[in-house]
């Protein structure tokens, strides 16, 4: 990959930044977040067309408030500071930014003042989503304000120089009118960046690197069935051909049939497939066990040990390939800045620090819907690219509380049952996710004219395109009815189901 012209984003610890990078992406070019403190030495190496500063949830007036570099203006390339990246643009340069405990959080207007680069092409009013405690109160010398609403004096401006810029508002976000368009003026009108990132540059430059990374030793690869690790699997097997060992484990925290989706896969892709019978071992790992993060670390580190036995009875294998996404990496561990630390994927935050294989994952960087691309082109099945995100822990980070056979067993009948329901509704594409979970709560009901005592269901369905922020899916009240109905009468010791509408945030997509 050809990163020659590319755009990079010092993470303050916004909720927003993945979307800056999501959204430069978009536009043809490579985005790259790095946390605030990053060195200018390691971002000059880089050789960036262009910087932003993201926003955050801290205030410049805090004795430690996170501030960039030192120098981070003197590479000479064009800077935009979005929100808090505003504020401390202003604080560097000698403005006044007034510290408020009133936050001004929504959409306000803003009208353009004047005519400006970063502005070609926006409309002179435009509505603008604010999300800030602090603003700025007066400029640095020779600045100029581009932008206002009645509110916020200072709403974009510029450097005399027109190299440093600031936004107090998010043009990232999908509630700002022609926020795209601002943000492509930064890049092609001021930074001169070019179109270089696509999913097909990104699969020919990715296969070549693992070419060049991994040495002739046989590869295996941790497959579940679903978008994620069966992409990755296609993908490196573009690479290392052969050497190739997909392994499944059947560790009976699956969906019902998943192992039948994993054969067809491999099949239709010429990957060879082991697979390793292991749900006893991974259930008498988490009996007893009730902590969602116990849970996912339980099974995180099982799984390594699984695959690192599976390595030696194939001989000489070095690498452990997983579908490790983006959305996994930043809600697991804050290793690209000072974002907080939401739950660990079990194919993250749950993996041993001392392993015997070598971790790859060739996806790390990407969010889901860039994987389903790369996923048409190394030909992975359509049905298999159109199934809804799984969690790597399975069914157990859907049971609240201990994992049991047979709660496994009444959930994987909820789940088939709400997922038919919903695909026969013509429903299945629009949801990003769709699951059951089962409660550790019994309600009274009465069946077949006798009092029962048996467990609740909630339902929980999703619309989303990354997976970083969601929304709960509008299922029409009939079809929920519907999976209601065969669902009570259908899975024996549940007799009462409700459907959950929470968004994200505040809540998360999963339960656990």
């Amino acid at each position: 990959m050809n990163h020659e012209h590319h755009i990079v984003v010092l993470d303050f610890g916004s909720q927003y930044t993945q979307l800056i990078a999501r959204r430069i992406r978009e536009l043809g070019v490579y985005c790259e977040i790095v946390p605030y403190w990053t060195s200018v030495k390691e971002i000059a190496a880089r050789h960036p067309k262009g910087v932003i500063l993201s926003g955050g949830p801290r205030s410049v007036h805090e004795k430690s408030a996170p501030m960039p570099a030192k120098g981070i203006f003197d590479l000479g390339v064009p800077i935009l500071g979005i929100c808090y990246g505003l504020q401390v643009i202003a604080k560097v340069f000698g403005g006044k930014v007034k510290a408020t405990a009133e936050e001004e959080y929504g959409p306000r207007v803003a009208s353009v003042v004047g005519r400006h680069r970063l502005f070609t092409g926006v409309r002179k009013r435009i509505r603008v989503w604010m999300s800030h405690a602090d603003y700025v109160r007066a400029l640095p010398r020779g600045w100029r304000a581009i932008a206002e609403t009645e509110s916020c004096r200072y709403c974009a401006v510029h450097s005399p120089d027109n190299k440093v810029f600031g936004l107090q508002f998010h043009p990232e976000g999908s509630h700002t009118d022609d926020g795209t368009k601002v943000l492509r003026n930064f890049v092609f009108r001021i930074c001169g960046a070019r179109k270089t990132w696509s999913m097909k540059s990104f699969v020919e430059s990715t296969v070549e690197k693992l070419k060049d990374e991994l040495d002739q030793s046989p590869v295996v690869c941790a497959l579940s069935g679903g978008v994620d690790s069966s992409v990755a699997a296609s993908l490196i097997s573009r690479a290392v051909g052969d050497r190739l060992t997909a392994i499944f484990v059947d560790n009976g925290l699956q969906r019902k049939h998943e192992g039948d989706a994993v054969r067809m896969l491999c099949k239709e892709c010429g990957i060879r497939l082991r697979y390793i019978k292991a749900s006893e071992r991974f259930l008498a790992k988490l009996r007893g066990v009730s902590s969602p993060e116990r849970k996912r670390r339980l099974i995180g580190r099982e799984f390594i040990k699984v695959f690192e036995e599976a390595a030696v009875r194939e001989g000489g294998v070095k690498y452990l390939v997983q579908g490790t996404l983006y959305p996994d990496v930043i809600e697991s561990v804050s290793v690209k800045g000072p974002s907080s630390t939401i739950k660990s994927h079990h194919n993250v935050g749950g993996l041993p620090r001392r392993m015997k294989l070598r971790l790859v994952e060739p996806l790390r960087e990407l969010f889901k819907d860039e994987v389903r691309e790369v996923g048409k082109i190394v030909g992975v099945p359509p049905e298999i690219l159109a199934r809804h995100p799984f969690p790597g822990p399975g069914l157990a980070v859907r049971i609240i509380g201990e994992v049991t056979r047979g709660r496994l067993s009444i959930l994987r009948d909820v789940d088939w049952i709400f997922i038919d329901e919903i695909k026969k509704a013509g429903l299945y594409s629009e949801i990003w996710q769709a699951f059951g979970v089962l409660l550790p709560v019994k309600s009274v009901g009465v069946m077949g004219d006798r009092r029962t005592y048996e467990f609740v269901v909630a339902l929980r369905a999703v619309t989303s395109r990354d997976g970083m922020t969601a929304d709960w899916a509008r299922i029409p009240p009939l079809v929920l009815e519907k999976i209601s109905a065969r669902i009570v009468n259908s899975v024996k010791r549940v007799n009462r189901v409700v459907y959950d509408v929470t968004s994200k945030p505040p809540g998360t997509i999963e339960w656990e």
